[in-house]
C-alpha cells in the first residue's frame, strides 16, 4: 500500500494545486498535465497513446466528451494535432489551454462548453514531433528542430495520392517514420470527421489539396477537390473566428493570403502531406492552420496568442455538426458497414463509405443534395435531400438509409462483389479497438488510482 501512496501521491498533489501557465513546457510536463487532468476528470477525458517517437516518446491524445473511451453512435469525432514540426510550438500551448478551458468551463456548467462536450468527442494530440521539439532553438525562421529524430520531414511522409492510391498504399509500413505509422493507425481505429493540424511560420489557413498530378483537379493555379467548397468554408470559419488571419498580410516574410485562406497547391506544392491524406484515404477534412508569423513566438506574447486563436479553436471544432449523418440499414434493418455513400457532383479520389458501425457522416454546406448509397447484395438507393446548417444546433442533419436486398441469383455475385469492395486500396476500415486501447498504453487502469485518491484527498482535508 505504501508504495501505491508513493505514486498516486504526485499525481494527487498535481490535481489539487497545477494550474497551467502561460509558459512552454516539455514533452514530460505536457505528459504530466495530461495525466493529472485525466485522473482528476475521468467522466469526460480519456488518456491514451496512439505510438511512441523514433526515441520511443508515447504520442499521447486526450480524448474529451461525455463518453471519452469509445465512440457513441450520432457523436462525431473530431481532433487537433499540433507539433508535427517540432520547432513549431505556438499549437502545443494552445491546445493545451484548449484543453484547461474545456474542462474548467463543463465543471462550472458553462453552456458553450456542455454543449461541445454533449455533441462531440474531441481527440487532442499536442505533441507528434516531441524528438524535434528536444531539439529545436528558439529561432523564430530557421528550422532546426523541424524534422523526427532520423532527420524526417512527418508532413512529407505520407503516402500521396497522386503518386497512385494503390502503389502508395501497398509501401511498407517500415518505410514510414514512426510517427506517421502511428497517425495511419490512429486513422483505421477511430472514424474521425473534421481535423485541423496545427503549425508556425505563417498566419493563413490552408485546405487540401496540397498535391496535384496535372490532372482535372488543377484549376487555375489551385489542385481543387471535389469538397472546395467545403474546405473554403472550414478555413474562413478560423480565419474569420482569428483576431486577425483574415487580414491576411501580418507576416513580414509571407506572401498576402486573401481572407487568410489558401489552397494548399496554390501555396506551395507539397507531395507526402498529412492532411490531403487524412481527406483522400481516411474520409476525414483536414486543414492546416498556421498560427504564428514567428515559429517559436516569445514566452510573453503567449496570453495574447491565445486570446487570439480561442475563438477560432472552438468555432472550428463545431463545425464537425455540418451537413448529414445516419447509418446505412440493410434489408434485415441492420446498420452495415462499408457501404458506399456518394453525394452527386462530388467524385472523391477514394468514396466515402460508412465505418464499421453501419454509419456515415458527411460535411456539407445547406442545400439540396443527390446522395447514392450501394452495398453489395442490395439495389442502389439514390435520395434528395434538403441539408440545413447544423453547427448552430450542435448537430448535422440526421438521416439513415434503408436498402432493399436484390433477389438472389447464385449466391456468389454478391459475396465477390462483397470481396472486391474489401480489396479497394481505399478501404482503411480497421477492427482494431478505438481509443489507442489495442495500439498503446491508456491511463484507464488507473480508475482503481482515481479512487485511492479521492480517498487521500479526504485524509489530507
Amino acid at each position: 500500500m505504501s508504495s501505491l501512496l508513493v505514486f498516486l501521491l504526485p499525481v494527487l498533489f498535481l490535481s489539487l494545486a497545477w494550474t497551467l501557465e502561460f509558459r512552454y513546457h516539455n514533452n514530460n510536463e505536457i505528459e504530466q498535465y495530461l495525466l493529472r487532468v485525466s485522473v482528476s476528470e475521468p467522466d469526460i477525458t480519456h488518456l491514451y497513446s496512439i505510438g511512441q517517437s523514433v526515441k520511443g516518446q508515447q504520442l499521447w491524445v486526450l480524448a474529451l466528451g461525455v463518453s471519452p473511451r469509445r465512440h457513441t453512435a450520432g457523436i462525431p469525432e473530431f481532433k487537433y494535432v499540433a507539433n508535427m514540426h517540432g520547432n513549431e510550438v505556438l499549437g502545443r500551448e494552445l491546445l493545451l489551454q484548449l484543453i484547461d478551458d474545456l474542462v474548467r468551463g463543463y465543471r462550472n456548467n458553462e453552456t458553450w462548453s456542455l454543449r461541445l462536450l454533449n455533441s462531440t468527442r474531441i481527440h487532442i494530440l499536442p505533441t507528434m514531433n516531441p524528438d524535434g521539439f528536444d531539439a529545436a532553438d528558439r529561432n523564430c525562421l530557421y528550422s532546426q528542430g523541424r524534422f523526427n529524430y532520423n532527420g524526417v520531414d512527418l508532413n512529407r511522409n505520407f503516402p500521396d495520392a497522386f503518386a497512385g492510391l494503390r502503389r502508395q498504399q501497398q509501401l511498407s509500413e517500415e518505410k514510414r517514420e514512426a510517427e506517421v505509422r502511428a497517425v495511419i493507425g490512429w486513422l483505421k481505429t477511430e472514424s474521425f470527421v473534421l481535423s485541423a493540424n496545427l503549425h508556425g511560420g505563417a498566419l493563413v489557413a490552408s485546405y487540401p489539396y496540397d498535391n496535384s498530378n496535372g490532372g482535372s483537379e488543377l484549376v487555375g493555379g489551385a489542385s481543387v477537390s471535389p469538397d472546395d467548397d467545403v474546405f473554403v468554408h472550414l478555413a474562413t470559419v478560423y480565419s474569420h473566428n482569428h483576431a486577425s488571419m483574415q487580414r491576411g498580410d501580418l507576416c513580414e516574410d509571407s506572401r498576402p493570403f486573401p481572407e487568410g485562406v489558401t489552397n494548399g497547391y496554390q501555396w506551395y506544392p507539397l507531395a507526402g502531406g498529412m492532411q490531403d491524406y487524412n481527406y483522400v484515404w481516411a474520409q476525414c477534412l483536414e486543414v492546416t492552420l498556421e498560427v504564428s508569423c514567428c515559429k517559436f513566438p516569445p514566452v510573453k506574447e503567449l496570453p495574447a496568442l491565445w486570446t487570439d486563436n480561442k475563438k477560432a479553436l472552438l468555432s472550428f471544432i463545431q463545425q464537425v455538426h455540418l451537413g448529414v449523418k445516419g447509418r446505412v440499414l440493410n434489408g434485415s434493418g441492420v446498420p452495415v458497414p462499408n457501404a458506399v455513400v456518394e453525394v452527386k457532383g462530388r467524385r472523391n479520389l477514394c468514396p466515402f463509405r460508412t465505418d464499421r458501425y453501419g454509419e456515415y457522416y458527411r460535411l456539407l454546406l445547406p442545400g439540396k443534395y443527390e446522395f447514392t448509397v450501394t452495398y453489395p447484395g442490395h439495389e442502389a438507393l439514390t435520395e434528395t435531400l434538403s441539408v440545413p446548417y447544423g453547427p448552430d444546433r450542435y448537430s448535422a442533419m440526421k438521416h439513415d438509409f434503408l436498402l432493399r436486398r436484390v433477389a438472389a441469383t447464385t449466391g456468389s455475385a454478391a459475396a465477390n462483389a462483397t470481396e472486391a469492395s474489401d480489396a479497394s486500396p481505399c478501404n482503411h476500415t480497421s477492427g482494431q479497438e478505438v481509443g489507442g486501447a489495442a495500439t498503446g498504453p491508456t491511463w484507464s487502469g488507473l480508475a482503481v488510482g482515481v479512487g485511492l485518491a479521492a480517498t487521500l484527498r479526504s485524509l489530507i482535508g
